[in-house]
């Protein structure tokens, strides 16, 4: 006759009030989304901002440069403005989607800062085509899919050609045209801009104290520095983002 094996019966006791009395409450946080973001989001990048100096605004005539006024159907259908990024740290772009050269690497980049903060209502960002006549919005639809793009506050923006390049060069300084003999048919700047709460153009400042006004969107953080040995700008934006986040 076989002696119980009460080792065996043990663990196994343990095992089923495990299952009766834990496993439930588990189910249950889950359920009612009570798990907390360092339980779900063991991967979240870690951001801490090594220069807690106040970014600068851009002046011209003696005043700080807000965004202009703008509106465009985006990605979705949905008519946006600079009002909607009210109260939202946002980055500005202008791009087309059939650019052959420094538009996937500007977009590349983006989707890793979208990545950075996944959690935060209160950031977004706003890519302008500078080629609208073909990037209609189910154009720029697919577009953000095929880049991986979840940000809801991450607007694809289509509309009116003469708008957009007015936007860009007035309304941002950041250059855009339609050049003969170009590589797609279009020139424009592959720098950011990096616009606060309020609606200004901020940025950080130089060793003279002048602000640098944007960041380098074409160089991307693993790489570091390009072939002319520029360094990239994508780290620091990342804290610079998170410093007007955070702290203003």
């Amino acid at each position: 006759m076989k002696k119980t094996n009460y080792s065996y019966v043990g663990v196994s006791f343990i095992i089923l009030i495990f299952g009766i009395i834990v496993v439930p409450k588990i189910v249950d946080r889950i359920q009612n989304n009570d798990v907390t973001r360092s339980e779900s989001r063991s991967r979240e990048l870690k951001l801490t901002v090594s220069d807690s100096s106040p970014l600068s605004y851009l002046i011209i005539n003696g005043e700080a440069k807000k965004v202009q006024p703008f509106q465009f159907i985006n990605q979705d259908g949905d008519m946006i403005s600079n009002a909607d990024f009210v109260g939202k740290v946002y980055l500005v772009e202008f791009f087309f989607s059939t650019c052959p050269t420094i538009c996937p690497k500007m977009n590349r980049n983006l989707v890793d800062i979208q990545n950075t903060f996944p959690n935060r209502p209160d950031f977004g960002i706003a890519s302008f085509t500078i080629n609208p006549d073909y990037d209609t919005q189910e154009v720029l639809k697919i577009y953000s899919e095929n880049y991986g793009v979840t940000n809801p506050n991450w607007h694809f923006m289509t509309g009116d050609k003469d708008a957009i390049y007015k936007l860009a060069n007035t309304g941002f300084n950041l250059y855009a045209a339609q050049v003969d003999g170009a590589d797609g048919g279009f020139e424009h700047s592959g720098n950011f801009a990096l616009i606060d709460k309020e609606g200004y153009i901020r940025s950080r400042t130089d060793a003279f104290g002048n602000p640098k006004i944007y960041y380098k969107g074409i160089i991307s953080q693993e790489e570091q520095f390009n072939e002319e040995g520029e360094s990239e700008d994508i780290s620091v934006l990342k804290e610079d983002i998170l410093k007007l986040l955070e702290n203003e």
